[in-house]
């Protein structure tokens, strides 16, 4: 069972940047899966938003390309997404996932964007 664990959100003022970091657990499978950051707005449903293939092709829903960055560190398990250019509708929770909607999910991490 593979377990992952989203840190790095917070509030900033539009036009800010944060980076959220993920990590998933000891196993040798990870460099295998494709991962994910999905988002959910209140009353919204969660969808993804960033992904990276396991061979480091990358793709973004129209709301954030140019503006997220989504890598992957496969010695170190991890995945990251900085975000620029942040804007208020850009406030959600932020979940890390590995293999898609039937995949594994974090707990997720709260990304405020105000002033």
């Amino acid at each position: 069972q593979m377990q992952v664990g989203e840190s790095g959100g917070g509030l900033v003022q539009p036009g800010g940047s944060l980076r959220l970091s993920c990590e998933a657990s000891r196993n040798n499978a990870f460099s295998t899966y494709a991962v994910y950051w999905y988002r959910q707005a209140p009353g919204n449903q969660r969808d993804w938003i960033a992904q990276i293939t396991s061979g480091g092709i990358t793709n973004y829903k129209d709301s954030v390309k140019g503006r997220f960055t989504i890598s992957r560190d496969n010695a170190r398990r991890m995945v990251f997404l900085q975000m620029d250019s942040l804007k208020p509708e850009d406030t959600a929770v932020y979940y890390c996932n590995l293999g898609g909607d039937k995949g594994f999910f974090g707990q997720g991490t709260q990304v405020t964007v105000s002033s």
